[in-house]
């Protein structure tokens, strides 16, 4: 009677044993295979990484440059995010001579510094860009003040201890050596993420601003954010696009399920389709994880 009993308890153990086996097993889903160059994908509570595709190879970043923009402006001291700017000619001309895209910015407009961030991360306005290195660089000409700007976009880049990042632009259209890597465009944006204006900013899905006219009058600016994720995504929260010749379909992506939030890059999709497809294979995968 009690070796039938041992038998028993044996088999039950090795039952049990099975189940659990076969309960880690599918706690692990497969890595998702993406199209685009790079993917990098970490939880954001802790900082692990969930996923890499050539993380740390160096890739034109597009407009996910204006991450880092956005980033040194909130991090200035006593800022006035109702401070207001005066839109130069030399912005709009910028953006007709590099046929870039636009917060359509009027001349002459008194425009917040909240309103030039919304302005950047929404439609990705290089204008908008341009307005915010040029009030927050230091210097005597508008070239000196953008030079600095995009100094302070190294120094921030720096004081993350990013080895594989370099910008030589404001807004991502590159004069050659603007690059970063999955998991460095992934650090930026999890920092940035850290400011509670940035957070407010990057998940608006669109916004109507009373922005100030030459005249003393006012007008209103419509701005849509080119981040269809925040749409078609449950959870999503943020980040930025960015596209062009040399960087592709770009997307700096994060999204919070319960308690826990993911955050990643991709770098260099096919195609806007393929980016949207990467990303969610790789939030499906991080939320698994």
């Amino acid at each position: 009677m009690r070796r039938a009993v041992t038998v028993s308890v044996t088999a039950s153990a090795v039952l049990a044993g099975g189940l659990f086996a076969g309960q880690a097993h599918a706690a692990a889903p497969p890595a998702p295979s993406i199209t685009a160059k790079g993917g990098f994908v970490m939880n954001n509570g802790t900082g692990s990484t969930l996923y890499g595709k050539a993380p740390d190879t160096r890739l034109s970043t597009g407009s996910t440059t204006k991450i880092m923009t956005a980033k040194v402006v909130l991090s200035q001291k006593n800022l006035n995010l109702d401070a207001k700017v005066t839109i130069q000619k030399a912005y709009s001309d910028y953006i007709v001579s590099k046929n870039a895209s636009s917060a359509r910015l009027i001349v002459g407009d008194k425009v917040t510094v909240r309103q030039l961030l919304y302005g950047l991360m929404l439609p990705s306005g290089c204008d908008a860009a341009y307005a915010l290195a040029d009030k927050f660089g230091s210097g005597s000409t508008r070239a000196a003040r953008v030079k600095s700007f995009i100094g302070k976009m190294n120094g921030e880049a720096k004081k993350l201890g990013l080895k594989n990042t370099h910008f030589d632009s404001f807004d991502g259209i590159s004069n050659g050596k603007n690059y970063s890597t999955p998991r460095d465009l992934t650090k930026i944006a999890s920092s940035a993420m850290k400011n509670s204006t940035f957070r407010t900013v990057v998940k608006t899905k669109s916004t109507k601003q009373k922005v100030t006219t030459k005249s003393g009058g006012y007008r209103y600016m419509s701005w849509s954010n080119t981040n269809k994720l925040l749409s078609t995504y449950s959870g999503a929260i943020g980040v930025k696009t960015g596209s062009g010749p040399q960087a592709k379909y770009c997307l700096v992506f994060a999204a919070t399920r319960g308690s826990k939030t993911v955050i990643g890059t991709v770098l260099a999709s096919s195609s806007e389709a393929n980016r949207a497809a990467d990303v969610k294979k790789l939030l499906d995968y991080g939320f698994k994880k």
